[in-house]
């Protein structure tokens, strides 16, 4: 389908053709879901064995009863995962509760309301405070910005990551610049693994930064391989260490899709300095982390290789849904300029742009056909795209049938908003 060379009367006939095809998909009254990266019930179903593993047992190895108060860098074997997760020392990991954003959220309050380094380097004594967000990217942590009334910057993503030119050069001559959101390993949405280059670069940063500037490094999809020999990301920690940048970048993770996601457990890894800081800030709010949780996933992974076995599972239960995205796509525009979009080897989503301008009619015209979609911009921060491009697919949920079903929907509805926009022009 050319749509450049195609002449009218071609366009009119595809466009009463695929209306057509609109309208008998819309009788079938379907009720599909690609909105949200959340495991499906066959994954989660894959940790119900933590289910009583204590067996009654609630001790950690140095005796902790975990039942009890305290404890608020978690248990010292929850923290050796995430340490493993998060390539840094397990002595600079702090294991919380079951949200990584809940973490992340308080991280980013604490830096913004007391300071990660003393009351000097709080973030709200200053008149303007930015935060670079590559695009597109992840919604909720647009959100917290915007919640905490931090104006975010946007940067463009590359193959290999954030565009580091326009990065290092808003960073090093705008000191109202506090930060960088990153999704350093498959990428939300895109897919894409930042390069050893880009991790270098980014742990740099510190040299040229403001002092309180802090990359919040969310490596949400750190195991989350679908390729049996995955590209490896560099170690952040290792990095800023070797650049003598340590203080400049706080990294998060959880299990949150690992084990359950409304039970996981989250991590953060800083510093001592950032660390210290952020703890002193912590204290205020709870008297430590559900220990009893954290004790039940130590003795799911407790054997050498679990977590990697583990997420091989999951590996063979995302892969049909993926491939079913990917196989509908190709065969609808493999060979014209309809759309394009990132074939990831991991996480959770594949990022899809329209023809300029048709992203929100797609969003809408796959909504009224029954399949939901992740609202059009939301990749932007403030909902705002300004190509109006992006559409994010989320085929994790469904069954591989009905995610078959929803790509059908997906690819006639962006087919016929491409169609009757060449008729409009």
């Amino acid at each position: 389908m050319e749509l450049n060379s195609a002449s009218k009367e071609q366009l009119a006939q595809w466009e009463q053709d695929l209306a057509a095809e609109y309208q008998a998909i819309k009788a079938k009254q379907l009720n599909l879901d690609l909105t949200r990266g959340k495991p499906s019930s066959e994954q989660l179903s894959l940790s119900d064995a933590m289910d009583g593993i204590l067996n009654g047992d609630y001790k950690t190895a140095d005796g902790t009863d975990t039942r009890n108060y305290g404890g608020l860098d978690g248990i010292a074997e929850i923290q050796a995962i995430g340490a493993e997760i998060l390539t840094a020392p397990v002595e600079n990991v702090l294991a919380g509760g079951n949200s990584s954003l809940t973490l992340m959220h308080q991280a980013m309050s604490v830096a913004y309301f007391f300071g990660l380094n003393g009351a000097d380097s709080a973030w709200s004594k200053e008149s303007t405070v930015k935060f670079l967000c590559p695009v597109p990217g992840y919604d909720r942590h647009f959100a917290v910005c915007e919640h905490l009334g931090i104006e975010m910057v946007t940067v463009p993503m590359t193959a290999n990551g954030p565009d580091m030119d326009v990065v290092e050069k808003l960073v090093a001559e705008d000191h109202a610049i506090k930060g960088m959101w990153c999704v350093p390993k498959y990428s939300n949405p895109t897919g894409v693994v930042y390069s050893d280059e880009t991790v270098q670069r980014i742990a740099a940063l510190g040299k040229v930064a403001a002092a309180n500037f802090r990359v919040f490094w969310d490596n949400a999809y750190g195991v989350h391989d679908l390729s049996a020999e995955p590209v490896a990301l560099a170690s952040i920690f290792d990095a800023c260490k070797a650049a003598g940048t340590e203080d400049s970048v706080l990294q998060f993770a959880s299990t949150s899709k690992i084990t359950f996601a409304g039970a996981g457990v989250a991590f953060m890894a800083a510093s001592s300095a950032n660390l210290a800081g952020f703890k002193k800030s912590l204290g205020f709010m709870t008297i430590g982390p559900d220990k009893i949780n954290q004790l039940r996933h130590a003795k799911f992974f407790a054997a050498p290789g679990s977590l990697k076995a583990h997420m091989e599972k999951h590996a063979a239960i995302i892969k049909p849904r993926f491939a079913s995205v990917l196989s509908h796509l190709e065969e609808a525009f493999g060979n014209n300029d309809l759309g394009q979009w990132e074939s990831a080897d991991g996480g959770y989503f594949i990022s899809f742009d329209t023809r300029p301008g048709l992203a929100k009619e797609v969003v809408k015209l796959a909504g009224e056909a029954g399949v939901k979609l992740t609202p059009a911009g939301a990749t932007f921060p403030y909902g705002n795209d300004p190509q109006d491009a992006n559409i994010r697919i989320a085929p994790t949920v469904p069954t591989v049938a009905q995610v078959d079903e929803a790509m059908k929907v997906f690819v006639t509805c962006v087919k016929l908003a491409s169609v009757r926009q060449a008729l409009a022009a």
